[in-house]
Formats: C-alpha cells, sequence, structure tokens
C-alpha cells in the first residue's frame, strides 16, 4: 500500500495561489474603501456648496465682493459676487440688477486640494447696498 497525500511541493503551491489571492482582494477592498471615502468628501462638498449658494441667494441685500469662512468639519469656502454690466436701450431703465455669485468650496484629501464650484445669477431691484 502506498499512502497518498500532497507532497511538499504541493503544499508550497497552493499556499502561494491563497497568499496572492488574498492580497488581491485586500486591495480590492482598500480601493472599495477610498472610493467611498472620497465619494463621501465629494458629497459633503456639493452639499456645503449648495448650502451657502442658498444662502447667499435668500439674503436680502447683495454687494459685490469677496467673502469666505470655514464650516465645522474642516471644509472652506469662498463666494464671489460681480456686478454684471446688462447694456440697456437708450431709453430703457432696466428695474433690476443682475450678480453672478460663485461658490467654491475648498477641502484636503490626501495632501491635495479639491475644490467644488457653482455658479448662479441673481436679480436684485436697485437701491441702497445694492450698487
Amino acid at each position: 500500500m502506498r499512502n497518498r497525500g500532497f507532497t511538499l511541493i504541493e503544499t508550497l503551491v497552493a499556499m502561494s495561489i491563497l497568499a496572492i489571492s488574498l492580497v488581491v482582494i485586500l486591495q480590492l477592498f482598500s480601493g472599495g474603501l477610498k472610493s467611498s471615502r472620497l465619494s463621501d468628501e465629494y458629497t459633503r462638498g456639493i452639499f456645503h456648496a449648495r448650502e451657502k449658494m442658498d444662502e447667499i441667494l435668500l439674503a436680502g441685500e447683495l454687494t459685490e465682493g469677496v467673502i469666505g469662512g470655514e464650516f465645522d468639519d474642516g471644509f472652506r469656502w469662498k463666494a464671489e459676487a460681480l456686478h454684471l454690466d446688462i447694456q440697456e436701450a437708450k431709453d430703457v431703465k432696466l428695474p433690476f440688477r443682475a450678480f453672478n455669485i460663485n461658490v467654491d468650496v475648498i477641502w484636503d484629501a490626501d495632501g491635495h486640494e479639491k475644490h467644488f464650484a457653482i455658479s448662479a445669477i441673481k436679480l436684485v431691484k436697485p437701491g441702497k447696498g445694492n450698487l
């Protein structure tokens, strides 16, 4: 009777295949976690940009200039309002002023600075504080 079993070479080959498979699986898992974190950061950046844009659009007065600040979670923001010169007809006075509003949200991710920017145009009645 012959004893049947695995040779040392067969065992080493099986262990090598198992080790390579585990490394590949762990790399895929790590890449998925990194993608999930990046997606979460962009989602929060978009949320912050929309929140700040809504706040500016709903404000009663709007003046030309740049303002900025920081959110509690480390995201920073910068908003810029620029007066748009609209060409009026010869004898027509427009009942509004137009502003181009740009909101930029900035955050640091893995040593790189990431940005998300949105813009809108707001029409306001001319008056004090509105140019």
